[in-house]
C-alpha cells in the first residue's frame, strides 16, 4: 500500500490549525468570562428596565451575547466535522445557518488531522480556504460546482486548472491506450457514491473533476468499475447510471475528500463499509477483463467498450415503412421528376415548429395590416412562395407532426404537474426518445417511481409514457419543465432529443464546416420555434445572423467569442445569485410550482466558430456549473479536441452524427444552407413590418363575376359544404373526395401530391392508395367541353383545378377586389351592388359542418383568419357606402351581418357604435354598449372602444350600472 508522506508544510498547517482551534474554542469563551463576565441580567427584567437608558455597558453586553452565540455555533460545527472525519462518514451534517463557520471548521479540523493516516481524504486542503461556499451545496460537491467568475481567487484557481486540461487529457488518453486502468498494486483508492441530498446527483464526470482534476478522465473510472457487482447486486454498465451506495475504484493518482485507501488500512471507515470495499476489491480482476458492453437495451455494441451515457430505449421497433415519415416520403411514379427537401421531410418536430411559427407570423401580418390599413386593404393575401421557398413550404406541410409536438408538450407539462402535486422535484433528464409514438425519458439517475400514467422503463433511469396514455393528458397551467430538448436525429427508428441545458459541461461538435453548419442551423431553428418551450434565449455566435426572423424574441446574434464571454460571465453571475436568493439548488427546482419565474428559462449558446485555446478554457470554466443554472453550450470544433468538453459528437459527410462515448450513431437532423435560406425567405415575406406602405395584394385567383362567367362546378365552402354541378360519389370514399377537393379549392396556386396525401392521411399512406384516389377525383370532376381535364398538373407537377371549378370563397374575394380596386372605384352604384352580393355569400364559418376527425390540415392554414377579416372588410366598406347617404339602418344591418362571422373584430364594434349614435337613440346606444361588454368577457372592453364610448355617450357607465 502506498502511503503519502507528510511534508513539513503539513505539520506547519496542523500546528497553526491547532492554535486556531484552541483560540476559538477555549480562548474566546475564556476571554469573555474573565474580561466581561456574565452578560445577561441576574434577575427577571421588569417594565422599568426596558425604559432605562442604553449605556455603553448595555451595548457591550448585547455584543457579548452575540459573540457567545457565534462561538456556540462554531463549536457545534467543529464537533460535527470532527465526528464525520473520525467516523469516515464523508458527508457531515450541516449546522443550520453556519455556512462560512462550518467551512472554516472543516478546514481547521482537516488540517489538524492531515498528519494522521487517513486525514488526507477528508478535505480539499487549506489552499482553498476563502473560496465561496454555497449553502445549498453539500461539502462533497462544493468544489465540483464552484464556477469561476465571482471572486478573483476563484478565477485564478480555475484558470490554472483549465490550463492543465490538455496535459490531463493526454494523460487520460495514455492510460486508456494502456488498457483503461491506472490502478496499480499498492496505490488503489475507493470512492463511495453519496446520496443527492440538497444538491445535484453525483456523476462520474464530477467525481473525476474533483479527484482527478479533469472530468474527461471519467472514462478511466468507468473502465475500472464497469460490469463489477456492486453492494446492491447491480452492475455499472453505463457511465451515466451510478447510484448512491455504489463503490468506485479510483485511479492511483486520485486526491481529495471522500476517498479511502485499501480497507484494511482505513480505521476511520465503519466496519460495514470496510467489508463492502473489501468484497468489491476482490472483483478488481473482472474489471480488467476485456470486452465492451453494449448500450443497454439498444443492442448496439460500442467500439472499445466506451462509456455510454445515452442509450436507446429497449422496446419493440415499428416495422420499416409503417411510420409517418416512411409512408409519406416516397412519391408516386409521376412525381419522380421532382422532389421535396428530404431533410425537412425527415424532421417532423422541426417542421411542425417552423410551420406553426410561420402560421402565427402570417396571422399577425393579417391583423396588423387590417388595423393599420388606410383606404384599400393591404396584405389581404400573403405572398405566394415560389421556387425553393415553395418546395420548402410543401416539405414543411408533408413532414410536420403537430400532433406529436402537442403530445410531447402535454406529456412533459403533465409530468411536472403530477410531481408538483406529490411535492417531488423534477428529475434531471439527459435525453428523450420518441419511438413508435411512445415517449421515453432518460434520467441522469434513478428518481423513484414515476407518477401515473408514467411507467418505469427498461431500468430505473428510464420513465416511459405510451402514446395511448399521453393522449389522455389535457392542457395544464404549468411551466415547460424541459425547454432545452432539441432533436439531433434518429437511431433504430427512434428519435433522440438531447436536453442541452442538462449536459454537465460543453457539447462539442466536430466535422466539416458545411456539415456542422447544417446541424447548428437545425438545432437553432427547432429551439427557436418548438412547441414544448415557453420562452428561452438562444445566442448564436459565428453563424445564423439571418436566422433572427424565425423568432426575433428568442434569437440573439453576437459577433465574436469575446462578446459571448462577456455576456455569459454576467449571465452566470446573475443566475447563480438569483438561485441562491430564491433558495433553489438548480433551475429545475425553481421552474415549476408556485415559484415559477421567467429567469429560470434556459439560455442556450450555439458557437459554430472554432474557439482559440484560451477562449476554450474560458468557456470550459463558464460551463462547469452551467447545467445547474439552465445554460447549455454547443460548440463547434474542427479538430474534435475541445478542452472541457463533456460530450463529444462528430458529424460526417454522409449525415451520420457520431458520439462513440455516448454509444450513439444517429441519422443526423440537418438544415442545409439552401433550405435554411428558403425557410428564412418564408418568414421574411410574412413579416408584418415589411413594406407596410406597399399596394394591396390581389387574390391569387379571380373569377369572372359576370353572367357569362358561370362556373361548371361550384362549391360552397363558407358555411355548410355543398357542391353544385357534380353528382355525389357513392360509398365511403365520398368524404375523402370532398376533402381533397376542398384542399385544392383553397390552394388555387397548386398542391403538391405529397402535400395532398399527408393532409388526407396524416399517419401515412402507400403510393397505390394515393394514386387510386387521384384517379377517382379526376373521374369525378370530369372534363370541360373542350376535353380538358378539370384536375391537371402544372409545370412543377403540382395538382391544379381548372378555372371552371370555383368556390364561393373565390367569388367573395373577387367581388370585394372588384368593388374596392376594380369597377367599383369609379361607380358608386356598382360598388354598392358588389359589396351587397359579397355579404350575401357569407353563410357561416368555413366548412361549418365538417365531420369530426377530418380536415385537420386546416390547422396549418390561415384561411380561418383571412375569412373573418375579409367579411369584416366587406361589412365596413358597405357600412361606409350607406353612411355616405346617411342610411344608418342599412349600415347597422351590414355591420351586424359581418359580426356574425367576425364577432371579435373591434373595427366592426366601433363603426356599429358610430352608426347607432347617428340615429340619436341614446337608449339603443346604451343597449349596444351593454351587449359589447358581454361579448368582451372578463377582460372588459378594449381601451379604444372605451375611449370611443366616452366620446359618444359620456354617461354610458352610469346608464349600464342602472340597467344592472
Amino acid at each position: 500500500m502506498r502511503i503519502r508522506r507528510r511534508s513539513f508544510g503539513d505539520f506547519v498547517k496542523a500546528f497553526f490549525a491547532f492554535l486556531a482551534l484552541a483560540v476559538l474554542l477555549v480562548g474566546v469563551p475564556g476571554a469573555l468570562a474573565t474580561q466581561i463576565g456574565w452578560p445577561l441580567p441576574d434577575g427577571v427584567p421588569s417594565f422599568d428596565w426596558l425604559q432605562q437608558e442604553i449605556t455603553v455597558h448595555t451595548f457591550l453586553n448585547i455584543l457579548t451575547v452575540i459573540v457567545w452565540l457565534a462561538w456556540a455555533q462554531f463549536t457545534a460545527c467543529v464537533l460535527v466535522e470532527m465526528k464525520a472525519a473520525l467516523s469516515g462518514v464523508g458527508v457531515p451534517g450541516r449546522v443550520p445557518g453556519a455556512g462560512p463557520s462550518q467551512l472554516l471548521a472543516r478546514q481547521l479540523v482537516a488540517a489538524l488531522l492531515l498528519v494522521g493516516a487517513t486525514a488526507a481524504s477528508f478535505t480539499p486542503g487549506l489552499s482553498q480556504l476563502g473560496n465561496g461556499y454555497d449553502a445549498n451545496q453539500k461539502p462533497t460537491v462544493a468544489a465540483a460546482q464552484a464556477t469561476p467568475g465571482i471572486f478573483a481567487q476563484q478565477q485564478e484557481q480555475a484558470s490554472g486548472a483549465a490550463a492543465a486540461l490538455a496535459e490531463q487529457a493526454s494523460h487520460a488518453a495514455a492510460h486508456a491506450d494502456a488498457g483503461g486502468s491506472t490502478a496499480k498494486q499498492g496505490d488503489t483508492k475507493f470512492y463511495r457514491i453519496q446520496p443527492p441530498e440538497g444538491r445535484h446527483h453525483d456523476s462520474l464526470w464530477e467525481i473525476a473533476q474533483r479527484h482527478l482534476g479533469d472530468g474527461r478522465r471519467y472514462k478511466e473510472i468507468f473502465e475500472l468499475n464497469k460490469d463489477r457487482v456492486q453492494p446492491d447486486g447491480s452492475k455499472l454498465s453505463e457511465a451515466s447510471l451510478i447510484r448512491p451506495g455504489w463503490i468506485m475504484e479510483m485511479p492511483g493518482d486520485a486526491r481529495g475528500g471522500d476517498l479511502v485507501e485499501m480497507p484494511d488500512e482505513a480505521p476511520h471507515v465503519s466496519p460495514d463499509v470496510q467489508q463492502q470495499i473489501s468484497d468489491y476489491a476482490r472483483t478488481g480482476d473482472h474489471a480488467q477483463g476485456g470486452g465492451g458492453s453494449g448500450a443497454q437495451g439498444g443492442g448496439h455494441e460500442h467500439a472499445g467498450g466506451g462509456a455510454t451515457q445515452v442509450s436507446v430505449p429497449d422496446q419493440q421497433r415499428p416495422a420499416p415503412g409503417t411510420g409517418h415519415q416512411q409512408a409519406t416520403a416516397v412519391g408516386a411514379e409521376s412525381d419522380s421528376s421532382f422532389g421535396l427537401p428530404e431533410a425537412l421531410l425527415a424532421a417532423p418536430l422541426l417542421a411542425a415548429g417552423l410551420l406553426g411559427a410561420l402560421g402565427r407570423r402570417r396571422r399577425q401580418a393579417l391583423w396588423q395590416s387590417a388595423f393599420g390599413a388606410v383606404g384599400g386593404r393591404r396584405g389581404m393575401e400573403p405572398p405566394t412562395p415560389s421556387g425553393d421557398a415553395q418546395d420548402v413550404q410543401d416539405a414543411l406541410l408533408v413532414g410536420a407532426d403537430p400532433e406529436g409536438v402537442r403530445l410531447l408538450d402535454r406529456s412533459l407539462r403533465g409530468l411536472a404537474a403530477s410531481l408538483a402535486e406529490e411535492s417531488r422535484a423534477l428529475p434531471v433528464v439527459y435525453a428523450a426518445w420518441l419511438s413508435n409514438g411512445d415517449l421515453h425519458l432518460q434520467l441522469a439517475q434513478p428518481a423513484g417511481k414515476p407518477p401515473a400514467p408514467w411507467q418505469q422503463g427498461q431500468d430505473q433511469t428510464f420513465w416511459m409514457l405510451s402514446r395511448t396514455d399521453a393522449e389522455r393528458y389535457e392542457d395544464v397551467d404549468t411551466a415547460a419543465p424541459y425547454p432545452g430538448l432539441v432533436s439531433l436525429g434518429t437511431m433504430d427508428d427512434s428519435r433522440l432529443l438531447l436536453n442541452l441545458e442538462a449536459v454537465p459541461g460543453i457539447v462539442s461538435l466536430s466535422g466539416r464546416e458545411a456539415d456542422r453548419a447544417a446541424v447548428f442551423a437545425s438545432v437553432a431553428a427547432e429551439l427557436a420555434t418548438n412547441g414544448w418551450s415557453d420562452r428561452m434565449t438562444i445566442t448564436l455566435v459565428g453563424f445564423g445572423e439571418d436566422l433572427t426572423p424565425l423568432a426575433p424574441n428568442r434569437i440573439r446574434h453576437l459577433e465574436d467569442i469575446e462578446a459571448l464571454v462577456e455576456t455569459m460571465e454576467a449571465e452566470t453571475r446573475q443566475r447563480r445569485g438569483a438561485l441562491g436568493a430564491a433558495g433553489h439548488d438548480s433551475v429545475l427546482t425553481g421552474r415549476t410550482g408556485p415559484a415559477q419565474h421567467t429567469r429560470w428559462a434556459p439560455h442556450l449558446v450555439l458557437l459554430a466558430a472554432q474557439p482559440s485555446a484560451e477562449d476554450a478554457v474560458t468557456l470550459a470554466e463558464l460551463a462547469a456549473d452551467a447545467s445547474r443554472l439552465g445554460i447549455g453550450y454547443l460548440v463547434g470544433t474542427e479538430t474534435g479536441d475541445l478542452p472541457g468538453a463533456a460530450w463529444e459528437m462528430e458529424i460526417t459527410g454522409e449525415g451520420k452524427l457520431l458520439a462513440p462515448l455516448l454509444g450513439l450513431e444517429l441519422d443526423a437532423q440537418l438544415l442545409p444552407a439552401a433550405q435554411q435560406r428558403a425557410v428564412v425567405e418564408l418568414f421574411v415575406e410574412a413579416d408584418p413590418e415589411r413594406d407596410t406602405d406597399g399596394p394591396a395584394t390581389a387574390p391569387p385567383f379571380l373569377v369572372d363575376i359576370s353572367e357569362q362567367g358561370r362556373p361548371a362546378v361550384y362549391a360552397r365552402l363558407v358555411g355548410p359544404y355543398e357542391i353544385i354541378g357534380l353528382d355525389t360519389p357513392d360509398g365511403e370514399r365520398s368524404a375523402l373526395l370532398h376533402e381533397a377537393l376542398a384542399l385544392l379549392l383553397l390552394h388555387r396556386e397548386g398542391v403538391h401530391p405529397r402535400v395532398l396525401s399527408s393532409a388526407l392521411w396524416p399517419r401515412g399512406v402507400t403510393d397505390d392508395v394515393r394514386n387510386a384516389l387521384l384517379d377517382r377525383l379526376r373521374i369525378w370532376l370530369g372534363t370541360d367541353p373542350d376535353g380538358t381535364p378539370r384536375l391537371g398538373r402544372d409545370a412543377s407537377g403540382r395538382l391544379t383545378l381548372a378555372k371552371t371549378v370555383v368556390s364561393d370563397l373565390d367569388v367573395l374575394r373577387s367581388l370585394y377586389h372588384e368593388a374596392t380596386q376594380g369597377k367599383g372605384v369609379g361607380s358608386r352604384a356598382v360598388r354598392g351592388r358588389l359589396l351587397t352580393d359579397a355579404l350575401v355569400l357569407v353563410r357561416g364559418p368555413l366548412l361549418a359542418d365538417r365531420p369530426e376527425g377530418r380536415y385537420r390540415w386546416l390547422t396549418h392554414e390561415i384561411v380561418d383568419a383571412q375569412l373573418p377579416l375579409l367579411v369584416a372588410d366587406t361589412g365596413l366598406a358597405l357600412c361606409e357606402f350607406h353612411m355616405e347617404k346617411d342610411r344608418a339602418e342599412k349600415a347597422i344591418e351590414a355591420l351586424n351581418a359581418a359580426l356574425r362571422t367576425a364577432p371579435a373584430d373591434e373595427r366592426l364594434w366601433h363603426e356599429l357604435l358610430r352608426a347607432t349614435h347617428s340615429t340619436g337613440d341614446a337608449a339603443r346606444l346604451t343597449e349596444l354598449a351593454t351587449d359589447l361588454i358581454g361579448r368582451s368577457g372578463a377582460r372588459g372592453l378594449p381601451p379604444r372602444t372605451e375611449a370611443l364610448l366616452d366620446e359618444l355617450l359620456p354617461t354610458w357607465r352610469d346608464a349600464i350600472a342602472a340597467v344592472g
